[in-house]
C-alpha cells in the first residue's frame, strides 16, 4: 500500500501544473519532474531552509558551508550521463525568485554551494556541478575513465545547465528570462568553455583569472618549479629573498603609473633593472648572485622554445609573494615538483612519468591529445555574439599561479579571429586587469590595493555571507550587478570600481576604506593630481600607450 500510495504521489507531481508543487521541497517533487522527463538521475537531497540558515552539506564535510541563507529550496541530484558517467549537482530554488539562473562553476573540489549562495543572496536560482568527481582535481582515480575527463572538462556544466534550467522552469513554472555564468581559475576555463562550445546557454558570463589553455598551463605550472631545481643550487633563489624581489619591484614599477602608493598599476609599462638585486663585494647579504639573477630572468620572461615558440607568458612585476605558495615556484624541492606531476600522469596518461621526462615534447604531446577537450582555446565566439551574449573577462596583476599575460594573449586573438567578421569584441566583451590582485582575490600586504569587485568567488572567499559590496550594491562596484546592467540594460561596463576593506572581524560589518577604478584595458586609471587617493572620485581613465 506504501509502495502504491508513493507512485500516486509520483504521479501526481509529474503531470499537476508546475506552480501547484512550488512550494513542495521534497525528494518526491523533483524525482517526479526528472522521471516525466526520462531523465536519468537520482535526487538523493531536497530540504527547505529558512531565511537566515546554515546550509549543512548533506555528503560532503571538506567545504565551506554558506550562512545567513535567504529563504530556499536546497537540492542535490545524481546524474548518469549517456555513455554511462556520474556527476552530481546541486540548487539552490529561493522563496523569493528573481526570474534569472546563475551557474557557480566548480573551483577545483565538489559541488561549488557557498558560491551558489551569493547567487541566491542576489535572488537567482542558482546551481553548481561536482563535474563528476569529489575532492581535489588532483586526488583520487576519477580520471581513468576518459570519458569522466569529458565530464570534467565540459560535459556536466553543460548537463548541470540543461537540467538545472529544467528544474527551474518546473518548480516556478517558467523559464528563467536571464542565464548567467561565474567562476575563477579552473572555474575562469569552465565559463569559458560554455561560452565556445554551448554559445547559448548563458547571456552573461564572468571569466575571472581563467587557465583556459589547459594543454600549456598545467605544465607552465610544472615548467616553474624547474626554474629552482634542484633545491640548493647556485641558481636557487632562497625563498627569503622572494620578499626583498617584491620590494625592489615596488620601488621600480609603483611610480611609473604617476602616482607612488605602493601599489604597482602598470607592470607591463616597468623597465626593471635587475642590478639593484646583484650581490658585489661591499653588498653580500639581501642580494643575488650572478646564477640567482639568471633564475630571476627566466622567472619574469615568457616560457618559449625553438625559433621563438611561444608557450606560455610569465608572472608580472609585483606577483612575487605568491612565489613560495605550492605548487607556483618555492624553493626548488622534490616535493613542489611533484605537487605538478598530476595533469601529466592523471590526465595525459603518463603514468611513469617525472619531472626528469619534462622537455617540449611533452607540450606537443598535451596539444596533440588535449584530453577530454579541455582547452578553451577557441577564439570564435561569433555564434555567442550572435546570441546577444557578454562576457567580462578580468585578471590580477599579481597573479603568478595563472600570469595576466596569457589573458591579454587570449583577447588579442579573439579580436583577430573575429574582425575579418565584422565583429568589434567591444560589443560585447571587456578585460579588466587588476592591479595588486593574486589568483582570484586578494592582494599583497605591501601593496593593500583595493582588489575586491564582489561576484560569486570573491565574497565567498571572504565571508560565508557575503555577497555584493556592502554600501555600494550597484552596478559601478559590483562585477555581477555591472554584467546584469548590460546583459538587461546594455549599458556596458568601462570600469569597476575596486575596494579595500579594513580589518575588522567581520567582512559584513567592515567599512570600506579604499577604492578606485578598475578600467577596461587597455585605459589605466589615473590620478588626477588632487585629492584623497583612497578616493575613486580622484582618478580617471586614460590610455597610456
Amino acid at each position: 500500500m506504501a509502495l502504491q500510495f508513493l507512485y500516486l504521489v509520483t504521479f501526481l507531481l509529474a503531470v499537476l501544473p508546475p506552480t501547484l508543487a512550488r512550494n513542495n521541497c521534497s525528494i518526491e517533487t523533483f524525482q517526479a519532474f526528472l522521471d516525466a522527463n526520462g531523465t536519468a538521475a537520482r535526487v538523493v537531497y531536497a530540504r527547505h531552509y529558512a531565511e537566515n540558515s546554515t546550509f549543512v552539506n548533506p555528503n560532503i564535510s571538506s567545504v565551506t558551508n554558506p550562512t545567513q541563507l535567504p529563504a530556499a529550496c536546497a537540492i542535490q541530484v545524481n546524474a548518469t550521463t549517456d555513455v554511462n558517467t556520474h556527476f552530481s549537482f546541486g540548487v539552490f530554488l529561493p522563496d523569493t525568485w528573481n526570474e534569472r539562473f546563475f551557474h557557480a562553476a566548480q573551483e577545483g573540489e565538489d559541488i561549488n554551494w557557498v558560491d551558489m549562495a551569493v547567487g541566491l543572496r542576489y535572488g537567482f536560482a542558482s546551481v553548481a556541478t561536482d563535474t563528476g568527481h569529489t575532492g581535489s582535481d588532483m586526488d583520487g582515480d576519477w580520471w581513468k575513465n576518459p570519458e569522466s575527463i569529458n565530464d570534467w572538462a565540459w560535459r556536466a556544466n553543460h548537463l548541470t545547465s540543461v537540467l538545472g534550467k529544467f528544474l527551474v522552469e518546473r518548480f516556478y513554472g517558467q523559464k528563467p528570462k536571464y542565464n548567467y555564468f561565474a567562476g575563477c581559475s579552473t572555474g575562469g576555463r569552465q565559463a569559458m568553455k560554455e561560452t565556445q562550445k554551448f554559445p547559448r546557454d548563458y547571456d552573461g558570463v564572468i571569466a575571472a583569472c581563467p587557465a583556459w589553455w589547459t594543454t600549456h598551463q598545467q605544465l607552465y605550472n610544472l615548467k616553474q618549479t624547474t626554474y629552482q631545481a634542484p633545491q640548493g643550487s647556485d641558481h636557487t633563489i632562497p625563498m627569503e629573498m622572494f620578499a626583498v624581489i617584491g620590494a625592489e619591484a615596488i620601488r621600480q614599477c609603483d611610480p611609473q603609473d604617476g602616482l607612488v602608493d605602493n601599489i604597482i598599476s602598470d607592470p607591463l609599462g616597468c623597465h626593471f633593472d635587475y642590478l639593484p638585486l646583484l650581490c658585489t663585494e661591499t653588498k653580500n647579504t639581501s642580494c643575488l648572485t650572478g646564477p640567482q639573477i639568471e633564475t630571476l630572468h627566466k622567472i619574469y620572461n615568457d616560457w618559449v622554445e625553438t625559433n621563438q615558440t611561444f608557450v606560455y607568458t610569465h608572472p608580472h612585476y609585483g606577483s612575487e609573494a605568491m612565489w613560495n605558495e605550492s605548487g607556483v615556484i618555492g624553493n626548488g624541492s622534490v616535493g613542489n615538483e611533484d605537487s605538478q606531476l598530476w595533469y601529466p600522469q592523471h590526465i595525459l596518461g603518463l603514468a611513469n612519468f617525472t619531472v626528469q621526462d619534462f622537455d617540449y615534447s611533452v607540450v606537443q604531446y598535451a596539444d596533440q591529445t588535449d584530453p577530454g577537450n579541455s582547452s578553451a582555446n577557441s577564439y570564435d565566439l561569433a555564434e555567442f555574439y550572435r546570441h546577444g551574449g557578454k562576457l567580462i573577462h578580468y585578471h590580477g596583476h599579481s597573479d603568478a599561479i595563472v600570469p595576466p599575460g596569457i589573458g591579454l594573449y587570449y583577447r588579442d586573438h579573439m579580436a583577430a579571429t573575429l574582425a575579418p567578421q565584422g565583429i568589434d569584441i567591444d560589443d560585447f566583451y571587456r578585460f579588466f586587469a587588476i592591479p595588486g590582485m593574486e589568483h582570484c582575490y586578494h592582494t599583497p600586504s605591501t601593496m593593500g590595493a583595493p582588489w575586491y569587485i564582489a561576484g560569486p568567488t570573491q565574497a565567498s572567499t571572504l565571508s560565508s555571507s557575503l555577497y555584493s559590496v556592502p554600501g555600494y550594491q550597484d552596478a559601478k562596484h559590483d562585477i555581477f550587478l555591472a554584467l546584469i546592467n548590460w546583459v538587461e540594460n546594455g549599458t556596458a561596463p568601462d570600469y569597476i570600481i575596486g575596494s579595500r576593506f579594513n580589518s575588522s572581524v567581520e567582512y559584513t560589518s567592515r567599512t570600506i576604506d579604499k577604492q578606485r577604478p578598475i578600467c577596461a584595458y587597455p585605459k589605466l586609471a589615473q590620478y588626477v593630481g588632487s585629492g584623497d587617493i583612497d578616493d575613486a572620485a580622484n582618478f580617471e581613465c586614460k590610455a597610456l600607450y
